[in-house]
């Protein structure tokens, strides 16, 4: 693809030195369908971003695009707070009855604020109002926000430098084969709490996150995530599943810890939930959790009433017949991970491991720079990938649940190619 120079000049200029993801994409985007998106040229890019996994539907999906456009049309209420909608309503009763209902989850839906950051500090708050308690434990590796709180139970060296005060009251411990497997599960862990002069405070929650998307494609096994909640169960722990960027359909099942066979006392949703791109997210609890006194969390744009309405048209095209979306996206998963097994035997020097669930998938290689510059050539050849890891080691790929056979083809062929012509 040849590319002629964009005109970035009032981005250089105007915008913050913050901006990232614009600094490894040099265009100027204009539209988006589906899994392509144009910039302002004309130049197709078939993405395997998805917004970051706030577009497990695709861009502008039509299904979503038409109930935004009647609603909108009809001068339906945008701005809400947390007045009863009927936007709002709409999307709650869908909730219940296409999510909630049939997994028999009881949870009680909080509308915290419009980030996934927001749903996490309302559920380090809950936890810490219900038990009484400051510490909030979590793992190596993990990311659960930009804000203080949220930070506080992040992994991530340089995410952490950026608060510019200490962050109190998170405690990390080893994620799921963080030793590789020379160390029994929990040893460290339980082994804290049981002794009186380790220096743990008796933890409020445990915040886990069942794939570590931003910290390297890192997978917890089912059995990890079981002995987890019953280690939870024991020790007077809540459990909080992150499942912002890993819920809605990511792995598979609507949540991810569905495989698992456990039903963690809090869950923080955002990204795809709106299904549109729209800012929106949820915190779930346990009714017998809500001891909220009204106002005591509240945010100005928690009633984002045209994500409420894109979350209910989404709930009903791709979850109200049961099991086919999760169907669908395992599929996509086993035909992804064909590819990188080939790509693998093919660099066998090179690929260190790749590993993933649905679709959600990474790849690391021996050279921990190889990522940035296949994620760089896959951008010359018209494909939007990431990196992913500490040290953005990790070649990451999260296309849309909604991706066809052939274009995922079409990507993992391109992908390929960048791995070679990176060599």
């Amino acid at each position: 693809m040849t590319i002629t120079q964009p005109d970035l000049s009032v981005f250089e200029t105007l915008e913050s030195e913050v901006r990232s993801y614009c600094r490894g994409w040099p265009t100027v985007f204009d539209r988006a369908q589906g899994s392509r998106m144009y910039d302002e040229d004309g130049h197709e890019y078939l993405d395997f971003f998805a917004g970051a996994g706030s577009l497990n539907y695709g861009h502008n999906n039509p299904v979503l695009k038409r109930a935004l456009i009647d609603y909108l049309e009809r001068d339906g209420v945008t701005h809400g707070l947390d007045m009863s909608t009927t936007a709002k309503r709409a999307f709650l009763e869908a909730f219940q009855n296409l999510v909630l209902r049939p997994r028999d989850l009881p949870y009680k839906v909080m509308f915290p604020g419009p980030t996934g950051t927001n749903a996490v500090e309302s559920a380090l708050k809950l936890a810490r109002k219900v038990k009484g308690r400051e510490a909030i434990v979590s793992f190596t590796n993990a990311f659960h926000g930009m804000s203080l709180g949220s930070l506080a139970v992040t992994g991530n060296a340089f995410k952490r430098a950026g608060a510019g005060i200490p962050l109190v009251h998170g405690t990390p411990m080893p994620f799921d084969n963080y030793f590789e497997g020379r160390v029994p599960d929990f040893l460290w862990f339980e082994r804290l709490l049981e002794d009186q002069g380790s220096g743990l405070n008796q933890p409020a929650a445990v915040i886990v996150e069942t794939v570590q998307g931003e910290g390297g494609i890192n997978v917890a096994r089912p059995e990890w995530l079981r002995a987890l909640a019953d280690l939870c169960a024991r020790r007077d722990m809540l459990l909080i599943v992150d499942d912002i960027q890993m819920g809605c359909g990511r792995t598979g099942a609507f949540f991810s810890f569905e495989e698992a066979g456990i039903v963690p006392d809090i869950v923080t949703v955002s990204k795809s939930i709106s299904g549109y791109g729209l800012p929106m997210s949820l915190c779930l609890f346990k009714p017998e959790l809500d001891i909220w006194e009204p106002g005591e969390h509240n945010g100005t744009f928690r009633g984002n009433n045209p994500a409420f309405v894109t979350a209910t048209a989404a709930l009903e095209a791709y979850w109200a017949d049961g099991s086919a979306m999760e169907k669908q996206t395992r599929a996509r998963g086993e035909q992804i991970e064909q590819a990188l097994i080939s790509l693998t035997e093919e660099n066998l020097a090179d690929v260190k491991e790749y590993r993933g669930r649905g679709l959600v998938w990474g790849m690391e290689f021996t050279d921990k720079e190889r990522a940035g510059r296949i994620a760089q050539r896959a951008f010359e050849l018209g494909l939007l990938i990431e990196t992913s890891g500490p040290e953005s080691e990790v070649v990451k790929l999260l296309p849309a649940l909604t991706i066809t056979h052939d274009e995922l083809d079409e990507g993992l062929r391109t992908l390929a190619r960048a791995v070679r012509e990176t060599a």
